[in-house]
């Protein structure tokens, strides 16, 4: 049995601040140049709380963005003054607006470098499900996990998360349980749909963790056929079968 206490979320690779710049700008369909930084500061504050009750190790220049954030936003809220000198200063809101536009280029040549491997390899993962030859499978991006768990804790009413202070015990094993069982009548189900049924913002995290665990131990594979689309979870049909309690212990030897 799993202790459930403390939770922690271990990730190998993950995304820095101006991913999750590009991601909120993507998400919203806005132009780089030309975005609400006050509703961009709000969306990357939520995700860093996210993060924090995720306990994923909040590196620093996720908090010096922040911080560059917030006193853009500062400046735009204050009264506009006339120019006292020629020399105004650096502009930190026309600073990070050109660094944006030049990291989304490095990421979109990175992009299509990925995409021209995809095409010319000529192995696949044997674990891989069959699907319709003219979809696409695209690497999942961290922020968008991250989004499904986001959506949920936002679900919750303030009754409930008065009731999320009480003391209560949720073992990563029965979550598991629950996800597997809810594939057992399905192809395949959205993230979102896992964490339905969720009262308490520990169980919604203990879900999630479920999921990477079974992920990691090869029991479930995971899709998404457009940037910022659908994530959707999938039995592996090499280990369709198999226990995930076994294959745990298997993953352990």
């Amino acid at each position: 049995m799993i202790n459930p206490a403390p939770i922690n979320v271990h990730i190998n690779v993950f995304e820095g601040p101006m991913d999750l710049l590009l991601h909120l700008i993507r998400k919203d369909n806005l132009d780089v140049c030309d975005i609400n930084i006050a509703e961009i500061t709000k969306q990357y504050l939520d995700y860093l709380n996210v993060m924090k009750e995720l306990n994923l190790e909040v590196a620093g220049e996720f908090l010096v963005m922040a911080s560059t954030l917030m006193q853009i936003k500062a400046k735009t809220l204050l009264p506009s003054q006339a120019p006292t000198s020629e020399d105004e200063g650096p502009n930190p809101a026309k600073e990070l607006i050109a660094k944006l536009v030049e990291y989304q280029k490095y990421k979109e040549a990175s992009r299509f470098l990925e995409q021209k491997q995809e095409s010319l390899k000529d192995q696949f993962y044997r674990s891989a499900p069959i699907f319709d030859a003219g979809e696409k499978v695209i690497n999942i991006q961290m922020f968008d996990l991250l989004a499904a768990v986001k959506r949920a804790f936002e679900r919750l009413d303030e009754r409930k998360r008065v009731e999320m202070l009480k003391i209560e015990e949720f073992p990563i094993e029965t979550k598991m349980e629950k996800v597997v069982e809810l594939l057992k009548t399905h192809e395949w189900i959205l993230l979102d749909d896992i964490f339905v049924g969720e009262t308490k913002k520990r169980g919604i995290i203990t879900c999630f963790m479920a999921v990477l665990e079974l992920i990691k131990i090869k029991k479930l594979l995971a899709r998404q056929d457009s940037r910022a689309g659908d994530i959707r979870i999938y039995l592996n049909p090499e280990n369709k079968d198999k226990d995930f309690k076994t294959l745990m212990h298997g993953e352990a030897a």
